[in-house]
């Protein structure tokens, strides 16, 4: 092999089928976790070997400090491609074809989802490598998944003659089918299209160029004029939102006449929904999955999962119980696909739960409100060490903090002050005023808000180390 094979590992999407565990504020790829890891991150150890080089996450301002921070927990350094405003997939990846090309336009790259679930990781890489001699050679190397039944949640690929190595030609991508038409494709030996492929920045660049020519110029401009924030590659935003906004399927891969496929048998899922969800995970003798505190009696193929309360399930079959703190699903397995339709119906409400977890995380830590009243919010807001929130003020509220753990570092005004537990502080209404954690410890306090105005855009930011001013 000429070069290590570059993953590029997209990181963007909100996979709202999976509410409420899935959010937009921390979607699944973040949320959900096989085991003691997050999907993202079994995706990242996926493609740590000696054949893969340091991997490139496209991903976005909101949530970059959330991958920094799962990256760190996992030990792996990567470089992070951050999207100014969302463009869909194919922008974000000519983007981050771009950049990697900086140094060899002429190595291998893999585009992967950073929210599919793969049981054999082996299977995977190997068929990446038995890929590569295709995509050496200027093509567009896709990842077509042997079916295991006739699914009508994925679009299937047609596969054609043989090609470089164990690559085949691409007859053509079909759209997701009824259940008629997918017994047929399967019977036929059509594969799943699992949306990950691999080819050469100059490939990629070269195809789009050729297909959404009025677009490259503004991906190319944004990529070259990305700034380095410190450690990542923000695209220049002006440029960039002049590209149009579309998918890496329909721009490139469903038109290009260099598309190839390599089957794949790994046990991959897309887990796009509870019900896939359910297949993915190791079920007990009854077919059910369980998470956290969970009893089930007399209870047959469910997932029931919980991130608190104890939750009893007792004498159904086939349901999803999914137990948050501040929201509740209970739905027929089956319908899950339907889920999104919640979401939409609580965004139309202006209901913060579509969108937003209880606990929400934010560069330096998470906070989670714990009571709120019309002119009081009471919050639990925990602080990474070393971590620093902006230099601020308040135009509608006044605040109290209350330390419970640690040691945090409070300023207030012109006064600096050291508080450990039991020991509290006063922000008066317009006080300019930061919350530090100069320690290796967590530090967790207790914030009581009183004001005529309590959302999360009264905050004036005066100083910020994350960038946010």
């Amino acid at each position: 092999m000429t070069s290590q094979i570059r993953p590029l590992i997209m990181c963007g999407g909100a996979g709202t089928r999976l509410w409420p565990m899935s959010r937009e504020s921390f979607p699944k790829q973040f949320a959900l976790r096989v085991g003691e890891r997050s999907i993202f991150q079994q995706t990242v150890l996926r493609v740590r070997s000696p054949d893969f080089g340091r991997p490139i996450i496209i991903t976005n301002n909101a949530y970059r400090f959330i991958v920094e921070k799962q990256l760190a927990e996992i030990e792996v350094e990567a470089d992070l491609v951050l999207e100014p405003t969302r463009r869909d997939t194919a922008p974000a990846i000519v983007a981050a074809a771009a950049v990697a090309g900086r140094a060899d336009l002429d190595a291998p790259l893999l585009v992967v989802a950073s929210d599919h679930v793969v049981r054999d990781a082996e299977a995977f890489r190997a068929a990446v490598l038995a890929g590569l001699p295709a995509a050496l050679a200027g093509r567009l190397v896709t990842f077509g998944i042997t079916p295991t039944h006739p699914a009508t949640e994925y679009g299937y690929i047609e596969a054609g003659d043989g090609l470089e190595g164990k690559a085949r030609g691409l007859r053509k991508f079909v759209e997701k089918p009824d259940v008629e038409r997918a017994m047929r494709y399967v019977l036929d030996g059509f594969l799943w299209n699992s949306g990950n492929f691999m080819s050469t920045a100059r490939t990629l660049i070269e195809e789009y160029a050729k297909f959404v020519p009025h677009s490259i110029q503004a991906v190319l401009l944004s990529a070259d004029l990305a700034k380095d924030a410190s450690g990542a590659f923000a695209l220049d935003a002006e440029h960039y939102a002049k590209a149009e906004q579309q998918s890496i399927d329909y721009a490139i891969m469903e038109r290009t006449e260099r598309a190839a496929v390599v089957s794949l048998s790994c046990g991959w899922s897309d887990v796009g929904n509870w019900d896939l969800l359910w297949s993915a995970s190791e079920q007990d003798k009854e077919g059910n999955v369980s998470q956290g505190q969970v009893m089930l009696s007399d209870a047959h193929r469910c997932f029931v999962s919980t991130d608190g309360p104890l939750t009893s399930v007792l004498g159904v079959d086939d349901l999803v119980v999914i137990v948050n703190k501040d929201a509740i699903l209970v739905a027929d397995r089956a319908r899950s696909k339907e889920v999104k339709q919640i979401v939409e119906d609580l965004r139309r409400n202006g209901r913060q739960e579509a969108d937003t977890h209880a606990r929400v995380y934010r560069p330096w830590g998470w906070y989670q409100v714990i009571d709120q009243g019309d002119d009081f919010q009471v919050k639990r807001i925990v602080v990474n060490p070393k971590g620093r929130l902006s230099l601020q003020k308040h135009r509608y509220r006044a605040e109290h903090w209350v330390v419970v753990s640690g040691t945090a570092q409070v300023t207030v005004g012109k006064k600096v002050k050291l508080l450990t537990p039991n020991q509290h502080a006063n922000i008066p209404l317009g006080a300019i005023h930061r919350l530090e954690n100069p320690g290796d410890t967590l530090v967790e306090l207790i914030e009581v808000q009183h004001g005529t105005y309590l959302g999360e855009d009264d905050i004036v930011r005066l100083e910020d180390v994350y960038h946010r001013v």
